[in-house]
């Protein structure tokens, strides 16, 4: 009798002292790979489990431990059967497993499938924790492993899910800065902007600046990439358009200074499109560069309109610049100006058409002698109706510039 009380105490010792080994490696947070392998090492030192083949359920059927049959044999395991047990079970003769396995163990967390555990020749004991079934431990211990590692898996979601909504909020809150807080509306200009992200944070960005009393800047750009590596490269292409402006009027060298920024950044998976235009009331002069954007509609006094296509390729793919040009246009002293990104002309309806070029050429031709916030909201209107409730591809920038004469 006190023969069989001893082993019943080394039997609970040594499974205890596994669990505990397996418990502590949990707690000292080691990585997957490393708790994989003190189960593993546990069950061949401690447990009489000859057979043994873990299972568990990734982004499909992942073998983690294996020891006593081939892997060979694993790969041949046809999950199916399996998938809807909730309990230790005998494998059916009739499946091909039970040549290799005895017992399937399931694994369920909240009702949820994390894994299946195939044992064969697995030792009776009518002592210690293990004796109300031969596979009574070693689901135990199987569980508290696989549980663990889901719930870490589970933490690191939910960090990585909250580390993406800050870094959400902060290019959010970067883009929003980027943005003038308020336009001009007066009798000689009015300039309205209409901004539609595809997502909650989008690349395009435009400015207005006043550069002196007779002289203003307007802008619109399209950066390539999103979140906040995007939202931070178009800051820093905003703060260095605004002192460019300051420093001089010269487009060439404004462009050449942005794209050699650009290519100081190493990031060569982001580039942007570009529009600028200096109008100066004074001279009547409005001079633009066009660097691989949509090209801009003016609009003359005389109701002409024109594309506004010459400058250069993007900014910040190639160093130097293969080539560019700027324009000088003369004699404007009133004109109309839409300015839009790409999102626009690229709105699709069901059948795949996109709104296309020649839609905004005719929207604003109808609509220029309207105000600038009219003009816009008319495009609005036409692209909505024409998707007819498909989704946006990409974000929308509308910039339409209203200059009027001076009396």
């Amino acid at each position: 009798m006190s023969s069989e009380k001893e082993i019943a105490s080394n039997l609970r010792e040594l499974e205890l002292n596994s669990l505990l080994e397996v418990t502590e490696a949990i707690n000292n947070n080691l990585p997957e790979d490393s708790l994989y392998k003190i189960y593993h090492f546990t069950l061949l030192a401690n447990l009489k489990v000859k057979k043994l083949a873990l299972f568990v359920l990734e982004e499909k059927w992942e073998n983690k431990v294996v020891f006593g049959v081939q892997k060979s044999i694993c790969d041949q395991i046809s999950f199916t059967s399996f998938e809807n047990l909730d309990r230790t079970s005998a494998i059916d003769r009739n499946f091909k497993e039970s040549e290799h396995f005895e017992y399937v163990i399931p694994v369920l967390h909240k009702k949820k499938l994390l894994a299946l555990v195939f044992i064969a020749d697995v030792a009776q004991s009518k002592v210690g924790i293990s004796s109300k079934s031969p596979t009574t431990f070693l689901e135990a211990i199987t569980n508290i492993l696989i549980v663990a590692i889901e719930n870490k898996k589970l933490a690191r979601k939910q960090l990585e899910q909250e580390a993406l909504t800050r870094e959400l909020e902060i290019a959010q809150q970067v883009q929003q800065n980027l943005f003038p807080k308020s336009l001009p509306q007066s009798d000689l200009l009015e300039i309205d902007a209409v901004y539609r992200p595809h997502h909650n944070i989008g690349g395009d960005y435009y400015d207005y600046v006043l550069i002196d009393p007779d002289q203003y800047m307007v802008c619109i750009a399209d950066v390539s990439g999103k979140g906040v590596p995007a939202a931070l490269m178009m800051s820093n292409f905003q703060a260095s358009l605004r002192t460019l402006v300051r420093q001089t009027d010269d487009l060439e060298t404004i462009v050449t200074e942005l794209n050699y920024q650009l290519n100081g950044t190493g990031n060569a998976d982001i580039f942007i499109t570009f529009f600028v235009a200096l109008y100066n009331r004074e001279t009547h002069e409005l001079r633009y560069a066009n660097c691989g954007h949509n090209p801009p509609l003016l609009v003359s006094s005389t109701g002409k309109l024109r594309m506004l296509t010459k400058g250069t390729t993007v900014l910040g793919m190639f160093n130097p610049l293969p080539f560019i040009a700027t324009e000088v246009i003369c004699d404007v002293d009133s004109f109309d100006l839409f300015c839009f990104t790409d999102g626009l002309t690229e709105a699709e309806n069901l059948d795949g058409s996109e709104f296309g070029e020649e839609k905004v050429e005719a929207i604003v031709a109808k609509y220029h002698d309207q105000s600038a916030s009219d003009l816009n909201q008319k495009m609005l209107l036409a692209v909505e109706e024409f998707r007819e409730g498909k989704a946006y591809r990409d974000d929308i920038t509308l910039l339409a510039v209203k200059q009027k004469p001076i009396h």
